[in-house]
């Protein structure tokens, strides 16, 4: 599976998140370590219980 992830480096630290996976951020010294820290953060999301026990209401929230 594959996801996008938004990063950039601030500084002397690489933050990021996964722009398919709401929730799923991270920040790291190096952008190698972000990129690790972020598949974690993924995975986790993943297996939570409650997520996969859960049907999820898909909605299309109109902005005026």
């Amino acid at each position: 599976m594959n996801y996008h992830a938004h990063i950039e480096q601030d500084g002397e630290w690489w933050i990021g998140y996964l722009m398919d996976l709401p929730g799923v951020n991270a920040q790291e010294k190096s952008r190698q370590e972000l990129i690790e820290s972020l598949k974690i953060g993924a995975r986790d999301m993943l297996d939570y219980p409650a997520l996969k026990s859960r049907q999820p209401d898909l909605v299309t929230v109109e902005m005026a």
